[in-house]
């Protein structure tokens, strides 16, 4: 089956909202994702108009790309935010150089397996590059086998940098994600 790559469009904030609601529903969604399904279902439509509206196509500073079935159904995402050198990322660190990072990676599971993953990720980064990031990052659960195995096989590598996860519950064991990296070409 054929599919359209491309950015979605801010006026695509349904479908965004959608397929982003699919996606927290996956039984890894709780070690992919920084929020639950409840949090997401609760948010207004301003909140998702925003969201799609930032990553849409024309946007400087993110972009979303999806995975569009001749359907028009939308079968997977991939969001790559630009940082700017002298920022902070979201868990506190201090970005040293213009990089992308790859956040909300999502693919249906009845099209996992057959290269649309990989088509996605090449998408988001050749818009990393054209848009100066030096390297591409992306975090990911210390106990998300799959993704890792993935992240691996299109070239990104562990750097060493582990990012510990706040979890609710007093005296419950510590989580992490580890930063993987892939430097431009």
């Amino acid at each position: 089956m054929s599919y359209v790559i491309r950015s979605v469009r801010a006026d695509e904030w349904p479908a965004a909202k959608a397929l982003r609601l699919v996606a927290l529903q996956d039984p890894v969604a709780p070690l992919a994702f920084l929020e639950t399904y409840e949090d997401a279902v609760a948010r207004p439509d301003s909140f998702w108009q925003e969201r799609t509206a930032s990553g849409a196509e024309g946007a400087d500073q993110a972009q979303t790309v999806i995975a569009e079935a001749p359907d028009g159904q939308w079968v997977g995402t991939v969001t790559v935010l630009l940082e700017e050198p002298g920022t902070t990322d979201w868990a506190g660190f201090l970005v040293e150089r213009k990089q992308g990072h790859v956040v909300g990676v999502f693919v249906r599971p009845e099209e996992r397996g057959s290269g649309l993953t990989e088509v996605l990720f090449d998408a988001a980064l050749e818009w990393a590059w054209a848009h100066g990031a030096g390297r591409v990052r992306l975090i990911v659960h210390e106990d998300n086998g799959r993704a890792q195995r993935f992240y691996r096989r299109v070239g990104f590598e562990p750097s060493g940098v582990v990012v510990p996860l706040v979890t609710g519950s007093a005296g419950s064991e510590a989580e992490s994600e580890l930063e993987f990296v892939l430097e431009r070409p």
